[in-house]
């Protein structure tokens, strides 16, 4: 586990308050490095990019070096991009009711926010995880106390951990904004924790975003739930399958079930310009799939006038 001592953080770029847009960006991959997903982020005209830290199907990570710490900032600091988020493994499950591969990931997400913090990130999105045969209330329970063990390891980080809404695919938990809000409402230093919102996944979950009507009746019901000042970043996605299907297949934007007018509104409401917007789309062999996306969300800009 690296320490607070080996910690390092180069200056945030992320936008100021009076940002009248959405920062924009991709999942990038860290093949050859992890300072190459910043260059790629480059490449395709972004303003901020999420990142696996290491191998997302694999518990064990080797430690990021000095000299890949330095390369990394050194990058940022050139390319003047948002590192805004870290994704972490898909392998935790913080909501397992078994004490062994609970304590296992409890460990693997410790070691997710340190690589998250040493980097100089700002977020690390979790999926919340599956309660398998133990009960929802007992894997939202469970998820609660593993972020306050996270916390409680991980004293002065800056990252803060975002729970991912998710689709609610077997016994997934996280689909339901109330269920987000209970597990909030459960730990302890709540400011360390936030939202991120999955376009894909709320739809899929049964939130209908297609109309301005649908998407202000959506961004309500998470208000109350949960607080929209807690919604701190997004995953912009459209959705291959249908409304309620409770199935996480991620579509072109404009290209599925979900249509433009969700995005439109999204990318021109006045409440989320200063939130990290990240592409999780699907991609070919380059990266102009990342690059046409991006242009149909820009695309969409109106203003500063809310959609509401």
């Amino acid at each position: 586990m690296q320490t607070n001592e080996t910690r390092r953080h180069s200056k945030g770029s992320s936008r100021s308050e009076g940002a009248r847009s959405p920062r924009l960006g991709a999942h990038m991959s860290i093949a050859g490095g992890i300072e190459k997903a910043l260059l790629r982020a480059e490449e395709v005209g972004c303003d901020a990019v999420q990142i696996f830290s290491k191998n997302s199907n694999q518990w064990k990570a080797k430690p990021i070096s000095p000299a890949e710490i330095e390369l990394f900032e050194e990058t940022r600091r050139r390319v003047k991009i948002d590192p805004a988020m870290v994704h972490a493994s898909y392998l935790i499950n913080l909501a397992s009711s078994d004490a062994q591969g609970w304590t296992k990931s409890l460990d693997a997400f410790t070691v997710e926010m340190d690589r998250a913090e040493i980097l100089g990130f700002r977020y690390l999105v979790v999926h919340p995880g599956s309660h398998r045969s133990c009960g929802e209330q007992a894997g939202l329970t469970q998820v609660a106390e593993a972020l306050n063990g996270v916390i409680s390891r991980t004293p002065g980080y800056r990252v803060k951990v975002l729970l991912e809404l998710t689709a609610g695919q077997g016994s997934c938990v996280g689909h339901r904004f109330e269920q987000m809000g209970a597990i909030l409402e459960w730990v302890h230093q709540g400011e360390r924790v936030g939202i991120c919102f999955d376009t894909c996944h709320v739809f899929a979950a049964g939130y209908d975003l297609r109309t301005q009507e649908g998407y202000a009746e959506t961004l309500d019901a998470l208000d109350r739930a949960v607080g929209l000042d807690r919604v701190l970043a997004f995953h912009v996605n459209d959705s291959k399958k249908g409304l309620g299907c409770r199935v996480d297949r991620h579509e072109h934007i404009g290209k599925g079930a979900i249509g433009l007018t969700a995005f439109e509104c999204l990318v021109n409401d006045p409440r989320f310009f200063d939130r990290p917007m990240v592409l999780e789309t699907p991609k070919g062999p380059d990266l102009s799939e990342d690059r046409d996306n991006l242009s149909i969300l820009r695309g969409l800009i109106k203003g500063t006038g809310s959609p509401n």
